[in-house]
């Protein structure tokens, strides 16, 4: 969708901001663009909407080469969401978000009713917030009125500028939890600028790390963090890059152990025998369809059925959720595992050792191309 070729900019000053850029956007694609002040990230994305123009190389944008683009034409296919928004303050929360489609002159009533439709999606409920005007917002909501503006009038492309910067740590992850449940519904290609390596690990599909003018790496988050291609991005990564790779591998049924099961509505002793039978201490107990209950404890459970002394499961997190969630639910909830759901559907558990594994075969997937299940290796859990 977006193709940078061979693409420079050398401002008048004569300061190289970007050099010999090659690199392709996929439809569809969340791309992140990061890397520290100066390094010219910013500069590689308005040169998409020709806010800059580069001095050498080309952009194509769906096969075309924007340089004989209508500049503004071109702008009013791309969206662009900056850190500080740029709501009109004169303007209603509505009339903000259908600016695009009034400038390409759609009917009033037809704007007004598409930005409706956005402020719904973006978490905005219209009838209570379309009325008011940006001052009368949190930081937050004005972010999120200016997503919703940006998408109006259906761009190919988002263009997104340290879109969250502006806002604090928690509202920070709320955003970007929202902005990707969007995006996996919108599906627009998007280029994101950010200077924080965590926020372009979790957002991103693949990732462009900057050096000096130039992309150093760019590649998926998961090989990134595995196997930085230059020692620059090893050390822009930090040290603690295994850590960020937690975030970025999920949990799979092939990382998991299968724990002795009881069921709720059976006799306790009958139970009781058979973890003691298998050596084990307790059991995940489960209910019809083997929905999960909780689990009981080897231990003082003789009498009565399962159900009677089923202790609720506090540590559990869906299959397919990051093994930084999982481990995050280990820590809190101070337990030696936790339990796998699909939907409410039990699946199995995942240990501390699992999740070790788990991370050591990424890593060695990322590197040998192949899938975490080809991996091959001795288990710290069997030694």
């Amino acid at each position: 969708m977006i193709r940078f070729e061979q693409v420079g900019k050398v401002f008048p000053d004569g300061t190289t901001a970007v050099h010999d850029l090659s690199f392709e956007v996929r439809e569809g694609e969340l791309v992140t663009l990061v890397g520290p002040s100066g390094c010219g990230k910013t500069t590689t994305m308005m040169m998409v909407n020709r806010l800059i123009e580069p001095t050498s190389g080309r952009i194509l944008l769906a096969g075309r080469d924007i340089s004989g683009e209508d500049p503004v034409a071109l702008r009013r296919r791309i969206g662009y969401v900056i850190q500080q928004v740029g709501l009109f303050p004169h303007r209603t929360v509505l009339d903000n978000t259908a600016t695009v489609p009034a400038l390409l002159g759609w009917r009033r009533a037809r704007a007004r009713a598409r930005a409706a439709e956005l402020l719904d999606l973006v978490g905005l409920d219209p009838a209570t917030y379309g009325p008011r005007y940006p001052a009368q917002l949190s930081g937050g909501q004005r972010q999120r009125v200016g997503v919703a503006r940006a998408l109006a009038a259906d761009p190919p492309v988002l263009l997104m500028d340290e879109p969250f910067g502006a806002v604090d740590p928690v509202v920070r992850e709320k955003l970007q939890n929202e902005f990707l449940r969007l995006q996996a519904s919108v599906r627009k290609t998007v280029l994101l600028v950010t200077h924080d390596i965590e926020e372009a690990v979790r957002m991103g599909d693949r990732i462009a790390v900057y050096g000096q003018g130039r992309v150093e790496q760019f590649d998926t988050p998961g090989a990134v963090l595995g196997t930085p291609a230059t020692p620059y991005v090893a050390g822009f990564v930090g040290a603690d890059r295994g850590l960020k790779r937690l975030s970025v591998t999920a949990v799979e049924p092939a990382d998991l152990e299968q724990p002795p099961v009881a069921r709720a509505d059976e006799p306790a002793g009958d139970a009781v025998a058979r973890m003691r039978a298998e050596g084990a201490r307790w059991a995940v107990v489960l209910g019809d369809a083997g929905a999960l209950r909780g689990w009981i404890a080897a231990d003082g459970a003789e009498s009565g059925s399962v159900g009677d002394h089923t202790r609720r499961m506090e540590a559990w997190v869906p299959l397919g959720s990051p093994l930084k969630q999982a481990f995050s639910e280990m820590l809190q909830h101070d337990a030696g595992w936790v339990a796998v759901l699909e939907g409410t559907r039990f699946v199995g558990v995942l240990t501390p050792a699992k999740l070790h594994e788990a991370l050591r075969r990424s890593v060695d997937a990322e590197a040998q191309g192949i899938g975490r299940g080809e991996v091959d290796f001795d288990s710290v859990a069997d030694a």
